[in-house]
């Protein structure tokens, strides 16, 4: 990882830790839009966060990729409700285009305009707050340039979700594999969360006393949470490798591996931390509800397995 990588994953993680606690992350996702608008301009102005694609000519911080990926990890960890990974997703899109809107991608990349990208019509993340909407088929890239929304129940409280449909559209060109880089860019925040996950876990039983002794002394607990670091980290190497190297069959391998890595860690953690895990009060029911709630997004694992087998058989 690079010096200015690793800068910038430092500040966004300085930025979470100041701003972003978990009374702050309830407060946000309670809040009108499903975010802290605070928050949000701080991570555009002092980060850049929301330009780090957008190349400098246009506007942007002219980055790459992982740069994106390090930063949606660090607000994982934190389940930090942004419109980061859409507004990324968003720009991405326009400059696919012959001709990008360098207006549109000019007010994404300060932060003034929040994008998405339309995948399922029927779950698009802060569909409802956009306002650059684009749908990508796999083929083709379409602007919706009028749209209906209206949010979307979703188990995971920290994400916003609405339901969209388009009434007005022009072409934008060819869909460049917005689908795969949202795979891999979701993967990363996955694990960015799986590990504060484990974190918290291994904290609480270092904390919780039982017959005398923290609970992380016994033997048993000791091996399952070795099982489940071990697990974070083959994961992470999975999504490392798609960052650098992105594919259809790289991201399919990150999406399946960051999914089964955060699902595992986030049921074990409600297994140590006993019945407070599945109370309003504590943390870990948060981490529950996004590890399944994000491995159904953008297609859930089976279907990341289908194209795998499908490219191997």
């Amino acid at each position: 990882m690079t010096e200015e990588r690793n800068l910038l994953r430092d500040t966004v993680a300085a930025l979470v830790e100041k701003h972003a606690s978990p009374e702050a992350v309830r407060e946000a996702m309670s809040s009108g839009r499903g975010y802290d608008e605070s928050l949000w301009q701080m991570l555009c102005e002092q980060v850049g966060a929301a330009a780090l694609v957008v190349p400098e000519e246009l506007g942007g911080a002219g980055g790459e990729l992982a740069d994106a990926a390090v930063a949606l990890e660090e607000l994982g960890k934190g389940l930090v409700p942004t419109p980061l990974l859409g507004t990324t997703l968003a720009e991405l899109a326009l400059l696919a285009a012959d001709e990008p809107d360098a207006d549109a991608l000019e007010k994404l990349a300060e932060g003034s305009s929040i994008g998405v990208v339309v995948f399922d019509p029927g779950y698009v993340v802060n569909g409802d707050i956009a306002d650059v909407v684009i749908a990508a088929d796999g083929e083709k890239l379409t602007r919706w340039t009028s749209f209906t929304a209206q949010p979307a129940v979703s188990m995971d409280v920290t994400r916003r979700l609405a339901r969209v449909e388009a009434t007005e559209t022009s072409a934008i060109g060819t869909d460049p594999g917005l689908a795969d880089i949202a795979a891999i860019l979701l993967a990363a925040e996955q694990i960015g969360a799986a590990s504060r996950c484990l974190d918290l876990t291994v904290q609480y039983t270092k904390d919780r006393v039982q017959f005398g002794r923290p609970i992380g002394s016994f033997q048993a607990l000791k091996h399952r949470m070795a099982d489940l670091y071990v697990a974070v980290q083959s994961a992470r190497a999975v999504v490392d490798e798609a960052v650098a190297d992105p594919s259809p069959t790289s991201a399919a391998l990150a999406r399946v591996a960051a999914s089964e890595a955060f699902s595992k860690v986030a049921g074990e953690a409600v297994q140590m931390h006993g019945g407070i895990a599945i109370t309003w009060e504590s943390d870990i029911q948060l981490y529950f509800k996004r590890a399944h709630a994000s491995a159904q997004l953008l297609g859930a694992p089976r279907q990341h397995l289908r194209r795998l087998e499908s490219e191997l058989f």
